[in-house]
């Protein structure tokens, strides 16, 4: 029997970070909609189904040590190097597990209920059969009051590829191979109908940023994305409908502006969506408005409205960390719904607060230039600085908590550039959440962490350039490879000099060093 189920495994999936599946961020989306959260000051459960390399469940367990983890994959490979990182983190508040989902449906694994459920991606990827296990999933193991989130390919935004990842699959399955081969393989493919003008790449311009995706991509990605045999976009009625099954509700997306609709619908559009009372037409209705690819559901199970006094008091609690130097801060901001440009006037108070050190959005209201301003209007700027990925969230439950073991796995982390540039994040146990990475950074933080008293740009240099020269890495500069030992430690050394005097004090901010 194939334990596959279609199910490309034979490459291992991109170990990725994914906020939005962190209580916290979770939490925000909940007050951000309208709906009561999960408490976070009392010890609460978490199942991550398909966790892949399992580097987010790593990341939300080191940072948030209130809550018991729980997370499962079917693929061995994801399951051995998921636990090789938490042993190395020496985490005691996360159990991987190897279980397909007919198993954990059916409750052959001892689990406890739990406060959240998530699952990235994979919703799409799998058979119908395996989408009413993961369904019957929550609606054995949630908890009333409890959240899941869900994000998922979506229609119609993928309606002119459908025939792409079929082609795809059709020349692969002529080819028996690897998935990476094959999928090499088929671009290569795809690449000589493009250039021969074949009529569907000729009428489907959009098909442009696929087509470049396919051509420069990581092929570990493109094979989980494309390659599986039960692959299928679907509509967030569909993913409603399923989920009603499990006495569950929508109650918002976790991608934040779309709390706002005002900011991405014209007032001819609003009207319309306000003609229509139905909440699943209505999401359909703005699907079509965005032409929307990819959505990032969250639902609950007994979804209780607040009203806004409980409301402004859960904001009071909530709080915002900046993630990145002030001055580069950029108030053009590209998000999902487009270009939305924070006014300086506006957004400069709160960044100038938030510059100096984490505020609340209590203390944002006390502070110099806000005074007066509401939590409505200060938590619009937090939500847009949030989704541009230039700030996190944080509560005070997290501000609280023992740092111990998110330090541990950011130096495991860390610790992993000698081998190469596979997990692009640490974690920030402020913000109970992740922080995406690059390698000269965590390269950075590896020699930081090795030698704390130590703010000698040249002396760290040197350090990271061992790194470097045993595997054959190279800085850059001005577009060109630097070659000799002398220039690499002279431009890591003014790399680090920046690194010291802007990302160090803001990871202290975040408690990650």
């Amino acid at each position: 029997m194939d334990w596959t189920a279609g199910y490309a495994s034979d490459v291992e999936y991109t170990a990725g970070f994914y906020r939005e599946q962190s209580p916290t961020y979770l939490n925000f989306a909940c007050v951000l909609n309208g709906y009561e959260p999960v408490a976070l000051n009392k010890p609460y459960t978490y199942f991550e189904l398909g966790f892949g390399r399992g580097l987010t469940a790593n990341i939300l367990a080191a940072s948030n040590p209130n809550g018991q983890f729980f997370a499962a994959d079917f693929n061995p490979s994801h399951v051995a190097g998921a636990r090789q990182l938490a042993d190395s983190a020496q985490l005691n508040n996360l159990t991987l597990l190897e279980n397909n989902f007919e198993d954990l449906a059916q409750g052959k694994v001892d689990l406890p209920s739990f406060d959240f459920i998530t699952l990235h991606g994979i919703y799409t990827w799998v058979t119908a059969e395996n989408q009413q296990h993961i369904v019957n999933f929550i609606a054995r193991y949630l908890k009333p009051g409890g959240i899941v989130y869900l994000s998922y390919n979506a229609m119609p935004g993928w309606a002119m590829t459908l025939p792409l990842q079929r082609l795809l699959t059709e020349h692969a399955d002529l080819h028996p191979n690897r998935s990476d081969e094959q999928i090499n393989q088929a671009a290569k493919f795809i690449e000589k109908l493009e250039e021969l003008q074949a009529g569907y790449f000729t009428v489907n311009p959009g098909l442009k940023a696929r087509m470049e995706m396919l051509k420069n991509g990581s092929r570990n990605y493109l094979v989980h994305e494309y390659m599986h045999k039960h692959w299928k976009p679907v509509y967030h009625a569909d993913v409603a409908r399923d989920l009603a099954g499990a006495k569950l509700d929508y109650i918002g997306s976790a991608d934040l502006p779309f709390a706002y609709q005002a900011l991405f619908l014209n007032a001819e559009r609003l009207a319309l969506l306000s003609s229509v009372t139905d909440r699943t037409m209505r999401e359909t209705m703005i699907d079509y408005f965005m032409n929307t690819s990819f959505r990032k559901d969250v639902f609950m199970r007994g979804a209780r409205r607040i009203n806004a006094v409980r409301q402004s008091e859960l904001l009071a609690q909530t709080g915002l960390a900046l993630m990145l130097p002030r001055a580069d801060v950029n108030l053009a901001m590209k998000l999902s719904i487009g270009e939305v440009n924070g006014r300086a006037e506006v957004y400069g108070p709160v960044l100038d607060a938030i510059a100096k050190q984490p505020h609340t959005m209590n203390e944002l209201g006390a502070a110099p230039g806000l005074v007066g301003q509401t939590y409505g209007n200060l938590t619009q700027i937090a939500a847009m600085l949030v989704a541009s990925g230039q700030a996190g969230v944080f509560t005070s439950v997290n501000s609280a908590a023992s740092p111990d073991a998110a330090k541990r796995l950011n130096r495991a982390l860390a610790a992993q550039v000698r081998y190469g540039d596979e997990y692009q994040a640490l974690c920030s146990p402020l913000l109970g959440s992740g922080v995406n990475v690059g390698f000269l950074e965590r390269l950075f933080y590896l020699v930081v962490s090795q030698q704390p008293k130590v703010n000698d740009a040249q002396i760290l240099a040197k350090e990271a350039w061992k790194v470097m020269a045993v595997q054959g890495r190279r800085m850059m500069k001005d577009g060109k490879s630097l070659d000799g030992e002398e220039d690499n430690i002279v431009e890591l050394s003014n790399q680090f000099t920046v690194l010291l005097q802007n990302k160090l004090p803001l990871w202290k901010h975040l408690r990650m060093i």
